[in-house]
């Protein structure tokens, strides 16, 4: 979210074993954008005025927040709190992917051998109750995110990361196991935080999932301020903050306060908005953002709809089937329910035309398999032939329609002759298999309004003789059976990127699927997958990444484990145009309320 990067020179060596390089960042394959010196961020205003105050509005689906620690299991922190209070050894930009320069680290070498990289961290840099942040807080931050209280997501990440070493006051070494070009980046990525915080005042130190409602002891730019539980939570802005007169930080983190309101749902956040209450909000639902975006501050200019173009990736939004699950094992099963789903019908009834379908994993990216597999990709699939779907070697998927020369109709007839290829037929209109087992599932869902996106598709299910039922339950019932893997079918907005690695052995890794609390939901584990995250994390090139990547979007989207849903190529928000100014042209790769928060400004000051 916040944008940190600080001019300084890097001395890298790439993992391939050429010689080391001097340079100012580090970028995956060595093509940064900016050139060492450069005086601010293309997508920053370096005058921007300071002050003010940004109202914000929380998009969780929970209503409310029980934490301040954000890397602990239970509970939930507050929107923004790991963005605006934790800084990182290296920080990337809006306008580039795969790229890291310094933030709490002065220097980075990663050695010629690609098996380890040593960081330098800054004289000035400091905590927010005015110590220094030291090698031993970095170490404490990563043997504690490595440890059994926090998300198994940090023990994925940082798999192929043998340890740490602290070589001085200020000198950290990553070691690891293994060469890995994405590495550097991803130890460069840990939040870092102070030894002290969870300590109380007789000096006891408390486990960390204890550190619950103690301040976090963060460097970033903003600190916990006036908080009311239940409404609202306000951080404000750390005047003394280490690095705010970096020339690389010119035109960032300019709001003296960011507050950010809770509201029960959607309809009262909705209504807050119109009224005036806080000052921008991203749109996820078309029908809200076509129908239901006016009123009177929308009339007078005060309130402004903007849709704005980003080169994002594209994501996999998708309908997750619990493969744990003995009805929903087979793929041909998984198969026939992705074909009773009518989305053409949808987008046109309820989305507005707004979205276009997902089909892969790398959609918008270099990565995304399209046609034909390349005699590269064929290479990495060929020894796990027997565990692929044969379907794999040949096209990629191409989601079922209902318009032109096709229809529902013809989609059901199809997923019927799967369902009977797999055991299942419809007797006294109920699907059955050999042993008189019915085929019911439940959709889980914490949001009460998804029932009239999935309508049609259990209308569609009862044709096959398929029972789906929605079940909506409060959040925290939710995130329990979610980490739990306790569900048939869930709906998943995943992230997209354009340099994939270790984090997808945390959706579709064979150990993350027996692992509670990992995010391999639709629970993954087959051989072929784990080859393919390995091929594709250990590449030395771009050359060598992109069959690895193809292969794996082959193989996932041929087993079905996911039903592909939609995504959209703009940020769809409203802004206060009385309250906050900014530059007009949004860095490709921000992420929706990411630009405003990095580089608007009170527009109140503005000369």
């Amino acid at each position: 979210m916040r944008v940190f990067c600080l001019r300084l020179f890097i001395l890298l060596a790439c993992c391939c074993g050429l010689p080391a390089w001097a340079a100012h960042g580090y970028a995956l394959w060595g093509d940064l954008k900016y050139p060492a010196g450069f005086a601010h961020f293309d997508y920053v205003n370096p005058n921007a005025p300071k002050g003010g105050e940004l109202r914000l509005v929380s998009n969780l689906r929970v209503s409310t927040f029980d934490k301040y620690n954000p890397f602990t299991i239970k509970g939930s922190a507050p929107a923004y709190l790991s963005e605006l209070m934790f800084e990182t050894l290296l920080a990337g930009s809006l306008d580039e992917t795969a790229s890291g320069y310094g933030l709490l680290a002065e220097d980075v070498v990663v050695s010629a051998d690609g098996l380890s990289a040593t960081f330098k961290l800054r004289q000035q840099a400091r905590f927010h109750n005015g110590d220094p942040v030291l090698a031993l807080d970095v170490k404490h931050s990563f043997d504690t995110l490595m440890g059994k209280y926090t998300s198994p997501a940090y023990k994925t990440a940082f798999e192929d990361v043998a340890g740490l070493d602290v070589l001085d006051e200020r000198t950290v070494r990553f070691r690891f196991k293994k060469p890995n070009r994405e590495l550097p980046l991803t130890v460069g990525g840990i939040p870092v935080f102070s030894r002290k915080w969870g300590v109380e005042a007789n000096g006891k130190t408390k486990t960390f999932d204890l550190v619950v409602m103690d301040f976090p002891i963060g460097s970033g730019p903003y600190k916990i301020g006036p908080v009311n539980f239940g409404k609202d939570i306000t951080y404000v802005r750390d005047a003394n903050h280490w690095a705010k007169d970096l020339n690389v930080m010119r035109g960032t983190n300019n709001f003296d306060r960011i507050t950010v309101k809770i509201y029960k749902d959607n309809t009262a956040r909705l209504e807050a908005l119109k009224a005036g209450e806080f000052d921008l909000m991203r749109f996820f639902s078309a029908g809200d953002w076509a129908r239901r975006v006016t009123g009177r501050k929308f009339d007078s200019g005060e309130l402004v709809k903007g849709e704005f173009k980003h080169r994002l990736p594209s994501g996999f939004q998708s309908y997750v089937l619990n493969t744990r699950r003995d009805k929903l094992k087979d793929p041909r099963v998984r198969q026939a329910l992705g074909l009773a789903m009518d989305y053409e019908w949808m987008n046109r009834q309820m989305f507005y035309g707004a979205y276009q379908r997902v089909n892969g994993l790398f959609g918008n990216t270099d990565c995304e398999a399209t046609g034909m597999p390349s005699d590269q990709e064929l290479a990495l699939m060929e020894r796990w032939r027997d565990k692929i779907p044969k379907a794999a070697f040949g096209p990629m998927t191409v989601q079922p329609r209902t318009d032109g020369d096709s229809s529902l109709r013809a989609n059901l007839r199809k997923a019927k002759e799967l369902l009977k290829d797999a055991g299942w037929e419809i007797k006294d209109g109920v699907l059955r298999n050999a042993q008189g087992d019915a085929m019911t599932l439940e959709y889980l869902d914490s949001n009460e309004g998804t029932i009239r996106v999935v309508s049609q598709w259990i209308r569609a299910l009862e044709r096959l003789g398929i029972k789906l039922t929605f079940r909506s339950v409060d959040f925290s019932l939710y995130q329990q059976r979610m980490d739990q893997f306790d569900f048939d079918i869930i709906s998943l907005a995943y992230q997209g990127t354009h340099n994939p690695g270790q984090e997808f052995a945390e959706m579709f890794g064979s150990v993350a699927a027996k692992t509670e609390n990992s995010g391999n939901y639709p629970g993954v584990s087959t051989p072929a997958v784990d080859s393919l995250i390995k091929w594709m994390t250990s590449a030395k090139s771009k050359a060598e990444l992109l069959p690895a990547c193809r292969a794996l979007d082959r193989v996932i989207s041929h087993s079905h484990y996911l039903i592909p849903q939609w995504t959209a190529g703009t940020h769809r928000m409203v802004f206060n145009s009385r309250r906050l100014e900014g530059l007009s042209a949004m860095p490709p790769y921000a992420k929706g309320e990411a630009w405003v928060i990095d580089t608007w400004w009170a527009k109140s000051l503005a000369k």
